[in-house]
């Protein structure tokens, strides 16, 4: 049998769209990992099919590149990633409207393997067009780091790929503390890219120290509020 990995859809319509998918299948090994809290909703239901039936998407909604070379490409699987990655995009538009970013979703994890290793997986050319082939990526995920390099340690701009992800810190917290000592918070991920875009590595620094004064403050709020 195949086996499909879809990892925390980013939202309940997404999640019923590949239930759907799920149950309807034959001769497949489906694993699909969820959470029972409530969510943002990204997108209706005719777009998450489309977005699920792909597997792996640009959200022209959260980027400002259309026509044009990206300057960096915000990617993401899972639920709470996405929600950050979105607010990191959001923070970094706000504070440099110059910056070009792509956001990539991913729902099914094997897109990122090539064609001739999965038959759910990109062709090295439909993959260099959404990843570019030369500028960084920031991948946000909700599993070990190490899995998307494994999947993708083939493709032509693996090398410029930064991917954030579990490191097994945190117990007791807010969501939003976990994801910062995980590093997956939308915080460090505007640094990440600002660290990682060539023309903001002096010009973004006021922003990085805005950036890590808020993420201080998010904490200090968890331990005085809970």
């Amino acid at each position: 049998a195949e086996v499909t990995r879809i990892y925390l859809p980013p939202d309940v319509n997404s999640l019923l769209s590949v239930a759907n998918h799920c149950l309807r299948s034959e001769n497949y090994i489906n694993v699909i990992a969820s959470d029972k809290q409530l969510h943002l909703q990204y997108l209706d239901m005719d777009a998450a099919i489309t977005h699920c039936t792909k597997g792996i998407s640009i959200w022209s909604q959260a980027s400002n590149d259309q026509g044009q070379e990206p300057d960096v490409v915000m990617a993401c699987a899972g639920d709470i990633p996405t929600q950050e990655a979105l607010a990191a995009t959001a923070l970094l538009r706000n504070e440099f409207p110059d910056l070009k970013i792509r956001f990539v979703n991913v729902v099914d994890l094997f897109k990122l393997q090539a064609e001739r290793e999965h038959p759910h997986g990109l062709s090295d050319r439909d993959f260099d067009s959404l990843f570019t082939v030369d500028k960084p990526i920031v991948f946000n995920f909700h599993g070990y780091p190490w899995l998307i390099h494994r999947l993708a340690y083939t493709r032509t701009n693996h090398r410029n790929l930064h991917v954030r992800g579990y490191k097994e810190r945190g117990n007791i917290n807010t969501p939003m503390e976990l994801a910062i000592n995980n590093e997956i918070d939308r915080f460090t991920l505007a640094i990440d890219v600002i660290d990682r875009v060539p023309k903001l590595k002096t010009t973004g620094a006021h922003a990085k120290e805005k950036f890590r004064n808020e993420q201080m403050a998010c904490k200090r709020y968890a331990h005085e509020f809970g």
